[in-house]
């Protein structure tokens, strides 16, 4: 398992003042806190006393809970609080300084975020005397946390319910420079009220420039054609808390509602002057549960209610209809629009009879040369392709386009920051805990007379060469845009094409110059999962290159496998998972509240409780376990680029998260057609 000495890498980041630490770890000297899930000896029996003297004198006046329970109630987009200095000063500077001595730290991530994270919390109890020794004032801490007293005054001040002092979830995050959080509700198991208690440097304090804010996301009510509502974030958060030291964040979970982020941490720009300490956002999160069996409050078969409001039954379904843009399957045969098997081609008919359906005419190769690289139009070619398909169900092909059109297409995106159009052109994907990133698609009218004619060559790709409303053009901005994972479920398996059009550089996968690049020999070929970029890939020609820096900027495009429908626990209110592992560096390849999408791995029968996760990589299983890490296929944001996959039932899908640090946006256009079944008799 791959740890992170916080000590060592504040040290190189940072000239603070701070209290001595070591310098770097030695193995077996930090205090590894396993994933999982303990219930410990409730903490009513603390002595409350004691207890209260860890909060801010003031914290448990009557006026000022008043104030705080009305300051709650009047907030939005959702009831949230945020109070400033919390918890003792001297008891907090504490417990930062146990854990940056002390505690390891884990790089976790997912489709839907990237952060170092400790183990579970109330694994505390756990530990051996000696290691339990390093962390008094930690354990301090999250008793106090989740003691009689706060937890009264919690429900006092939300009026969530009662809460368990039992089962508790906490572990401590840390966001570094590329770490972010995207759009979740934290609807999972048996959490009532989420929280989040800053540890940030209390001699540094955090600059919202910085990044790295609490965001809270309005919704808007949709009613479908039944009658029924159903409550939709908006794309963009309505409300930002930045960092501070000793600062708290709660909101009761809401399911459908309490939507929110964590903002990427933003890199320092290279000529930044002032000393920020590394930009370093550590914070302690966690949730208040429902009362367990035997505790006061608990209310019998409660936990089991909620699970079925989790998100993973909104994500597989329900609000499905209101999500933009729409997905408008087109048939070929009904089409007013150009096609290759229904219009005429400067003047020529192509249509053909059902036998000669496979063979391109000379109509179709006029019209597809405007565009493409010849040579992937000679039989030969064809052929090789064909072939190659067949083997691995997954190609890429690198300079797609023809040298003239893709020269014209690329001097569109000219030094204008929104691209080849103007920004009220594009529309924005929703809802955020799915995707968010601009597009322009298709319509059922006739392309733009611009488009047809040869002068928008970005139009003619949406409009002409790729008409059909499964697909479009899209737009993932720099430190916004995202496609979260998203499993196939039909039975049929359906063909998925992207051209990446991105004309930025520095995405970890990178073009070398080569002979074929003219368009006139042709362009090169990678097929199938060991043609993913850095792998050994068997190709015709090898032309990709892969940065190995683990800090990448995003924007990659990953197909990973799914489930195994022999191990679904779909139906299991305890199964649930944190997203789509990725391996380390995954495009060389090939605790969150962020629970509510399937694995992309083959589940285990969960043992634990669903409010706590897995490390990647942490199942033991050791060197061989990347082997089989579920990637399928990766494709890297690229100028000029053609990526084709046959998708099968349970694949995942997904577009990493674009850092602001990219040097651009992700472009391309993407689309997808059904396959049809052959005959039994046909292979």
């Amino acid at each position: 398992m791959k740890f992170l000495d916080i000590s060592a890498w504040h040290q190189r980041t940072t000239q603070t003042s701070m209290s001595k630490r070591k310098a770097s770890a030695v193995e077996g000297d930090d205090i590894e806190l396993i994933n999982g899930h303990a219930k410990r000896p409730s903490t009513e029996t603390n002595n409350g006393n004691s207890m209260l003297d860890h909060f801010t004198p003031t914290l448990f006046d009557p006026a000022l809970v008043h104030k705080y329970a009305a300051d709650y109630a009047t907030s939005d987009p959702y009831k949230h609080l945020v109070v400033v200095n919390l918890i003792n000063d001297t008891l907090l500077r504490s417990v930062r300084t146990e854990i940056l001595d002390n505690i390891h730290f884990t790089p976790k991530e997912t489709d839907i975020y990237k952060i170092h994270q400790s183990g579970d919390l109330a694994n505390l109890d756990g530990l051996d005397p000696a290691a339990l020794a390093k962390l008094p004032s930690l354990l301090k801490l999250r008793d106090a946390l989740y003691g009689a007293e706060f937890r009264k005054w919690v429900q006092d001040v939300s009026g969530a319910g009662a809460l368990s002092g039992r089962k508790t979830d906490m572990a401590v995050n840390v966001y570094l420079p590329g770490g972010h959080l995207l759009c979740h509700d934290d609807v999972i198991g048996s959490r009532r009220v989420s929280y989040i208690l800053y540890l940030t440097d209390p001699e540094q304090p955090w600059k919202p420039e910085w990044g790295g804010a609490l965001r809270l996301y309005a919704t808007e009510t949709k009613v479908d054609a039944d009658g029924k509502t159903f409550k939709v974030p908006k794309s963009q958060w309505s409300r930002v808390i930045p960092p501070a030291w000793n600062q708290l964040s709660f909101f009761a979970v809401q399911p459908g509602e309490s939507f929110h982020d964590v903002e990427e941490v933003y890199h320092p720009s290279e000529d930044a002057g002032e000393e920020d300490g590394g930009r370093f956002r550590m914070a302690i999160s966690g949730w208040f549960h429902i009362p367990q069996d035997g505790e006061e409050g608990y209310e019998p078969g409660l936990e089991e209610s909620m699970a079925k409001q989790s998100s993973l039954q909104q994500l597989q379904g329900k609000a499905d209809q209101f999500d933009e843009p729409r997905a408008l399957w087109l048939d070929p045969a009904k089409a007013k629009r150009p096609d290759l098997h229904n219009a005429r081609r400067n003047g020529a008919s192509t249509k053909r009879r059902e036998e000669d359906e496979a063979a391109l005419s000379e109509a179709d190769l006029d019209f597809l040369l405007q565009y493409m690289t010849p040579n992937y139009l000679t039989p030969d070619t064809v052929d090789e392709l064909s072939d190659l398909f067949a083997e691995e169900s997954t190609l890429q092909l690198t300079d797609f386009l023809s040298p003239k059109f893709a020269t014209t297409l690329r001097a569109q995106f000219g030094g204008s920051p929104n691209g080849p159009l103007p920004e009220s052109e594009y529309g924005t994907s929703r809802p955020p805990y799915k995707h968010r990133y601009q597009y322009l698609q298709p319509t059922t009218t006739t392309p733009p007379i611009s488009a047809a004619s040869g002068r928008d060559p970005y139009r003619a790709l949406t409009y002409v060469l790729f008409p059909s409303q499964l697909s479009g053009t899209r737009r993932f901005r720099r430190g916004l845009d995202y496609q979260l994972a998203q499993s196939y479920e039909s039975e049929e398996p359906q063909l998925e094409y992207t051209l990446c059009i991105t004309p930025t550089s520095g995405w970890g996968g990178e073009e070398e110059e080569t002979s074929a690049g003219n368009g006139e020999v042709g362009g090169d070929i990678v097929g199938g999962a060991d043609g993913v970029p850095g792998s050994d890939a068997r190709t015709t020609t090898g032309v990709m290159t892969i940065s190995t820096d683990e800090d990448n900027v995003g924007g990659y495009e990953l197909y990973m496998a799914g489930d195994d429908e022999e191990n679904d626990d779909e139906d299991d209110p305890t199964a649930s998972d944190d997203g789509v592992t990725i391996p380390i560096n995954p495009i060389s390849r090939s605790h969150t509240g962020a629970g509510d999408r399937r694995s992309a791995k083959t589940r285990r029968k969960p043992t634990h409780d669903p409010a706590v996760y897995r490390a990647a990589g942490s199942s033991g299983g050791g060197e061989d376990e990347d082997e089989d890490d579920g990637i399928l296929f990766s494709n890297p944001a690229a100028w000029n680029t053609m990526s084709i996959v046959l998708r099968d039932r349970g694949t995942m899908r997904f577009v990493k998260y674009v850092s602001r640090r990219a040097r651009g946006d992700r472009w391309d256009v993407t689309g997808a057609y059904e396959v049809t079944g052959e005959d039994e008799d046909e292979e």
